[in-house]
């Protein structure tokens, strides 16, 4: 075969790959408008076991994911939209016993799926670091300047007065702390990262790091020291 000919083949499977990304989008973005008018939520409850699936770990690993959301030791972590938890025990995982992270979600059926989960003998070791919290993302439930790190993995674009959101985010945050903004192509509300990024400054903070690919990305922020308050 020669190179003119591998060239035009490669060419036609991208092409190919890309319709097939395109036609994607559209159906999923269909699909996901009819249930939420339907049943007023975010993402379905009855969703719960396919987004804390194997195979949705395996198109995001949970390692990569922690990573890129800049979790250390110790610290207190908001798992912001946490579902039925595909990625909060791994974040548990990552603070160790002496940090914590709050799993909050819209809906309690998500939280109760989450519960199971930490009910099992496996998993009884982090239910002293998870706790669970049923709250919307406009109103955090939570004091100001009370975490380390805000997670949003395929959270953001779902969620009704981002600007709002984003605003509650900025005020529970400590100063310097991280917040996480992760999208996939596949979810139906992706978003492209210079739309992230630009949401993310409007609300004041600074982007730190943009890692993965553009289809599979976190862009990862900081909030601004008060350099007054020292």
């Amino acid at each position: 075969m020669s190179t003119r000919s591998l060239f035009r083949r490669l060419k036609t499977l991208a092409a190919g790959l890309l319709a097939l990304i395109v036609l994607h989008q559209t159906l999923a973005r269909l699909l996901s408008k009819t249930l939420r008018r339907r049943m007023q939520v975010p993402a379905p409850a009855p969703l719960g076991r396919l987004l804390d699936s194997a195979f949705r770990r395996r198109l995001q690993p949970e390692e990569d994911m922690v990573r890129r959301c800049g979790i250390k030791k110790g610290m207190r972590v908001l798992d912001l939209g946490c579902g039925s938890g595909a990625f909060t025990l791994a974040m548990a995982k990552q603070v160790g016993e002496k940090g914590e992270v709050v799993a909050l979600d819209l809906q309690p059926k998500m939280l109760k799926s989450l519960q199971r989960k930490l009910q099992q003998p496996q998993n009884h070791r982090w239910q002293k670091i998870i706790h669970t919290s049923v709250g919307a993302a406009q109103a955090l439930p939570l004091p100001s300047e009370s975490v380390n790190a805000c997670c949003l993995i395929s959270v953001l674009q779902e969620v009704p007065r981002r600007e709002q959101a984003l605003s509650e985010v900025y005020r529970v945050l400590k100063q310097g702390g991280v917040l996480a903004v992760s999208e996939f192509v596949i979810d139906p509300d992706y978003a492209l990262p210079h739309t992230t990024m630009r949401l993310g400054e409007q609300a004041g903070f600074i982007v730190e790091a943009v890692e993965g690919k553009p289809w599979n990305y976190t862009v990862r922020f900081r909030k601004p020291q008060n350099i007054e308050g020292g």
